[in-house]
């Protein structure tokens, strides 16, 4: 299931900064018709709009709220194209008492969050012919990082929904995308200390898309990404996407 960017309608959540803020500018460069915003906030989209005009359209998505993804699932009817890229990341000790409370959190927005996003948005893309669900997973969703383990265990299981998602959305011609990327550089990684190492956004903005148009499933956008990708493709390959290539 082939899909171009050009003439779409693209739904991002976390669009106003980071990832999601590149994703957004870049949808636009390779041609999308219209842009849902999707941020818990509207007001910092503001510079969005202005710089964009009406192919921006901010709408109120918290991941840990789940009537705020209901809501704009019955507004957004004309969504071709749904990116979840909106996570949190917590850096306690994994064996301090902290580490309830970060994983509840990080479990509620990364793993909950994907499953209420699915559930709202499927019906929607079906009614408009398919479309994609993208989900921002990491290369921690198959290795586990003792210092970001309990992010590393929601990605993980974000990672086991996505696959499942792609099985269960194939039905209705919804192409499903992994996405692992590293260190990343935004907001995020310069809390949890990952600046020195970090690459360009535009890495993962342009391989979604490229994705998208080539029918991938698992995307690897960066240099740490692509070291994961060269030990772990075999294994996706031969049991991850396996028995759908096996029935096209």
């Amino acid at each position: 299931m082939s899909i171009d960017v050009r003439n779409q309608t693209v739904l991002i959540t976390g669009a106003n900064r980071g990832i999601g803020k590149v994703i957004l500018e870049t949808a636009i460069e390779q041609g999308a018709e219209k842009v849902y915003a999707a941020v818990r906030d509207v007001n910092p989209v503001a510079d969005l709009v202005d710089k964009h005009g009406d192919k921006v359209v901010p709408i109120v998505i918290d991941l840990q709220v789940p009537q705020t993804i209901a809501d704009a699932a019955s507004v957004a009817t004309d969504v071709t194209i749904v990116i979840n890229n909106a996570g949190i990341a917590r850096t306690n000790d994994l064996l301090s008492p902290q580490a309830f409370s970060d994983y509840e959190a990080e479990h509620k927005t990364n793993v909950l969050g994907l499953l209420h996003v699915a559930q709202a948005f499927a019906p929607v893309l079906k009614s408009n012919g398919g479309g994609a669900l993208v989900q921002l997973n990491s290369v921690a969703s198959i290795k586990s990082f003792a210092d970001f383990a309990t992010y590393s265990a929601s990605k993980a299981a974000s990672y086991s929904l996505t696959q499942a998602l792609r099985e269960k959305l194939a039905l209705q011609r919804t192409a499903v995308v992994s996405v692992h990327p590293g260190p990343i550089k935004t907001e995020m990684a310069e809390a949890v200390g990952l600046a020195d190492v970090a690459e360009s956004p535009a890495l993962v903005a342009e391989a979604i898309f490229a994705a998208l148009r080539e029918d991938q499933f698992h995307v690897f956008p960066d240099s740490m990404a692509k070291q994961f990708e060269s030990g772990y493709a075999g294994f996706a390959k031969a049991f991850v996407e396996a028995e759908l290539s096996e029935q096209a």
